[in-house]
């Protein structure tokens, strides 16, 4: 099926660790096998025969029941192999600790090949299947045949205390202005966000600093690089222990919704529990957050109006 799904003999030697010449024989069995043709070989490409097309569906459903008996049979502890997970800085700083303590219990012996990008790039490695499974934020630019919510997390301005923001009863854009802006990379929504409000001001000035490392972004707002649009769960540590200050600006990019995708057809039943998993752990988290988010708002709002 990775034959037929990346359209190369190549791409799927490379998937199953093995060589191209061994995937071409197996393929050659089987087709021998069925006294069939199943594959229409060109220099550099494989396109399924109208019979390989009707037999495909029939493969899934095999692989599926596989499925369905390993687990009826010895349980969830019976799987092994891989599920190439990607996902975005967010979740890494939030609940994916949880997630990996509970998918390993669950599935001892599946390993979790993770790999830590930027959600569009998340989004293409799902469609040219590099990976399983995508824990991403929105929007997304090509639809994925099962979602799972993970949350919607606002976006929010932080400073350093030295930068006196903190002290300013209304912060204007002209005193955001006065700091380089960190955000996100071009080309994302949060960038796009910020790039367009600040145009509306071209006498300002504006410097954009977008980063596609946010950790390394937020450290540059620790330091007073400058001022940062971040999503508020990366800074919550940082805003508690007075590393950072919110800034009370009165326009932030739009939230943020994050969700595990992956393709539903082309899984197996250990990623679908994956994504599964997912959404639990961050259901609890996002639970926990809203509260103390919300929480620590009220907060600031009642000193705002005290001071």
């Amino acid at each position: 099926m990775l034959v037929a799904d990346l359209a190369s003999f190549k791409s799927a030697a490379d998937r199953l660790s093995t060589t191209q010449p061994n995937i071409s024989s197996r393929i050659a069995t089987l087709e021998s096998s069925l006294k069939t043709v199943l594959m229409e070989r060109d220099a550099g490409s494989v396109r399924l025969t109208e019979k390989g097309h009707e037999l495909l569906g029939h493969a899934r459903n095999v692989l599926s029941s596989v499925d369905e008996f390993v687990e009826a049979a010895n349980g969830e502890a019976a799987f092994d192999g891989a599920v190439r997970l990607g996902v975005n800085e967010m979740v890494v700083h939030t609940w994916l600790r949880d997630f990996m303590r509970v998918f390993k219990a669950r599935f001892p012996n599946v390993v979790i090949e993770l790999s830590v990008d930027l959600s569009s790039k998340l989004e293409t490695d799902l469609a040219e299947r590099n990976i399983d499974l995508a824990f991403q934020s929105g929007p997304f630019a090509r639809k994925a045949s099962s979602e799972r919510c993970l949350g919607v997390y606002p976006i929010i301005w932080v400073a350093s205390p030295s930068t006196g923001l903190a002290n300013k009863k209304t912060v204007s854009a002209q005193d955001l202005s006065d700091f380089p802006i960190l955000t996100h990379a071009r080309r994302t929504r949060p960038y796009e966000d910020v790039a367009a409000h600040f145009a509306r001001w071209p006498k300002l000035k504006t410097r954009l600093v977008p980063s596609s490392n946010l950790s390394a972004c937020l450290q540059m707002a620790i330091d007073g690089y400058g001022v940062a649009a971040l999503l508020a769960p990366m800074v919550e540590r940082e805003i508690a222990n007075g590393q950072l200050i919110q800034v009370d600006y009165p326009w932030t990019p739009t939230a943020l919704n994050f969700a595990a995708r992956y393709d539903q057809s082309k899984s197996s039943s250990v990623v679908q529990s994956a994504a599964e998993i997912a959404h639990q752990c961050a259901t609890k988290y996002y639970d926990s957050f809203q509260s103390t988010f919300k929480q620590s708002s009220a907060t600031r709002l009642t000193d705002k109006k005290a001071s």
